[in-house]
């Protein structure tokens, strides 16, 4: 049985959300392990944090490191990233549990702040701006800041989902950008050049619409695929494997990563990957993108 927490919050397990192995071609949406293990545990983990990356791995993410909002119903969350100053400044990111019927109306009071989410387990009921969406796993909505929105589990157990915030950047010639509601499954994958399609990237947004200031993308590698390069940019990440595992490299350390674990990096760490199969290596990944640098704090 599900126990609750405040205001009927679910303190359960994540990882047993309906769909998780079930979704159409088997595509799985890794969770949190949610509980507490044994006294008789080791300690030992790959939990890291440094002045260059983070790794919060899965079995880091219990009941005991969880938070909640005002003006939600039936709702806790792990908060994998926030800004901080002199690390990564740009976004925050949330792994949201909802109880049976939990949801908000008012899921964010501030008006500057654009969302994006993504469901990873049951029926979510996301209304935009007067327009009500159905989203299953794989499910993504994007909301432009200053939009109205709320949001509903209407599943038979608990549902959960990924939630981005982050500030939007006006810029010169451009607009409030559109929402977005799209299925993963939906989407053909682009294909990294020269890789053989073993590399490939799921666009949730147009790379071409300057509007937009962030970008979320599903990054997937069959087995033995890789990033074959350091990659050293000004791009900040958050990067959560939905499936499969690879190696991963931060700054000058290899690391190895699997289904549910995060890797947070701040701008200009290196990084590289090689995907150690039997199944593809997926990841959702966050950057901010089409914006000058600012040069003045809080500019």
């Amino acid at each position: 049985m599900t126990q609750t927490g405040p205001a009927g919050a679910p303190t359960g397990d994540i990882a047993q959300l309906p769909a998780e192995d079930a979704t159409p071609a088997r595509i799985r949406y890794a969770g949190p392990v949610a509980g507490l293990p044994p006294q008789t545990g080791m300690t030992t983990d790959t939990a890291v944090f440094t002045n260059a990356y983070a790794v919060i791995p899965r079995t880091v993410m219990r009941d005991i490191v969880t938070s909640y909002l005002p003006g939600w119903q039936g709702m806790r969350f792990w908060m994998l990233a926030r800004p901080l100053s002199g690390f990564a400044e740009t976004f925050s990111q949330y792994i949201v549990e909802l109880a049976e019927g939990g949801g908000s109306d008012t899921p964010d009071d501030d008006p500057q702040i654009q969302h994006a989410i993504f469901v990873t387990g049951g029926d979510m009921q996301v209304v935009i701006d007067g327009t009500e969406h159905l989203l299953t796993p794989g499910g993504f909505a994007y909301i432009p800041p200053g939009t109205p929105w709320r949001v509903r589990n209407r599943t038979a157990g608990p549902a959960g989902f990924h939630w981005w915030r982050k500030r939007w950047q006006p810029a010169a010639g451009t607009e409030r950008p559109d929402p977005i509601v799209v299925q993963e499954q939906d989407i053909a994958p682009s294909m990294m050049p020269d890789t053989d399609g073993a590399w490939g990237t799921t666009r949730f947004m147009d790379p071409a619409d300057l509007r937009h200031d962030m970008h979320i993308t599903v990054v997937t590698f069959k087995p033995g695929g890789s990033i074959p390069f350091a990659e050293t940019h000004v791009m900040e990440h958050g990067l959560f494997v939905l499936d499969g595992k690879a190696v991963y490299r931060l700054n000058r350390d290899w690391i190895e990563v699997g289904p549910g674990d995060f890797m947070w990096l701040r701008a200009f760490c290196p990084q590289a990957c090689y995907a150690g199969g039997p199944g593809p290596f997926r990841y959702l990944l966050y950057k901010d993108v089409n914006r000058h640098a600012p040069l003045w704090p809080n500019r």
